[in-house]
């Protein structure tokens, strides 16, 4: 079984350049403190380090 990731958005995406946002949109994620799923897989991974500053992860 893959792994999963949890991911919070638990910083406002207001202020942050166009990239930031839509990278945070295509991630799935619309409002403040709200998780979403996904696959563990390198996409993910490149997503998720683009805007680790906005968001929290967690390996389930």
């Amino acid at each position: 079984m893959a792994k999963k990731l949890a991911i919070t958005l638990t910083r406002s995406v207001i202020g942050r350049s166009e990239k930031q946002r839509l990278t945070v949109k295509t991630l799935g994620l619309r409002k403040l403190n709200q998780t979403v799923v996904h696959d563990d897989n390198p996409a993910i991974r490149g997503m998720i380090n683009k805007v680790a500053h906005l968001v929290k992860v967690e390996e389930q």
